[in-house]
């Protein structure tokens, strides 16, 4: 009898996350161009001050790039003030800015571009202003286009202590370190990825902080170097 091999440890770790923290609310965009307008119609908020700029902006203008691109600049500052007090003009443009680029430089079909290829994918969104590689591959995966693991900084955080890459002062070094060593214990499958993201990503932001992390409260902390070393050095 062929006894069955233990999931990889990152798969642990995700399904101990979903335990503790539970079901995680997926961004609201359902393609390419509204999870950009995910990402631009709010800053420095919470996800549910996000949600709701997205709703009016759904509301207000509508999400498809001719209704954005036609939109009145009054309205796009209106709902981007919904979205927090900084940067409401310059948030507001760079919407409109994004519209005119799916519409001028990929005839409005920009599902179509970034299914092409995985690196084709990230270029074309890369065209956008303020998407990064990290966000790129975000947009990658909850399009269902490509199975990518994008890891925000809460969510690269969190990978790098439990073990997963080397920090570095350069953040881009960092987050490729991480990416790449989590790449052989990922699901290939979309809805694990997003879920990985969206847990990973919470556990960040409430329990393994940037300063002063919970790790007494972590319900990974046993497959966690960091909390090991630390541990280790209050021992001393």
């Amino acid at each position: 009898m062929t006894r069955t091999s233990a999931k990889p440890r990152l798969q642990r770790v995700v399904s101990e996350l979903a335990e503790f923290h539970g079901a995680q609310e997926a961004p609201a965009g359902k393609n390419a161009f509204e999870l950009i307008l995910w990402e631009k119609v709010a800053y420095l908020a919470d996800d549910e001050r996000r949600t709701r700029a997205f709703a009016a902006l759904k509301r207000k203008v509508g999400t498809s790039p001719a209704a954005v691109a036609n939109a009145k600049m009054s309205t796009l500052r209106e709902v981007a003030a919904i979205g927090g007090a900084v940067g409401v003009e310059e948030r507001a443009q760079r919407m409109q800015d994004a519209a005119q680029l799916v519409i001028g430089e990929f005839d409005g079909r920009l599902d179509v571009a970034i299914a092409e290829s995985l690196s084709a994918g990230r270029k074309a969104l890369r065209r956008f202003y303020g998407v990064g590689e990290p966000g790129a591959d975000k947009i990658l995966l909850f399009a269902r286009s490509h199975a990518v693991l994008p890891l925000d900084s809460n969510g690269a955080r969190v990978l790098m202590r439990v073990g997963y890459g080397t920090d570095h002062k350069n953040y881009s070094t960092m987050y490729r370190s991480v990416v790449d060593a989590a790449r052989p214990e990922i699901s290939p499958a979309v809805d694990w990825l997003m879920e990985a993201h969206l847990l990973l990503r919470r556990h960040g932001q409430a329990v393994c902080k940037t300063n002063s992390p919970h790790c007494d409260a972590c319900v990974i902390r046993p497959h966690c170097d960091f909390a090991a070393t630390a541990a280790s050095r209050r021992a001393r």
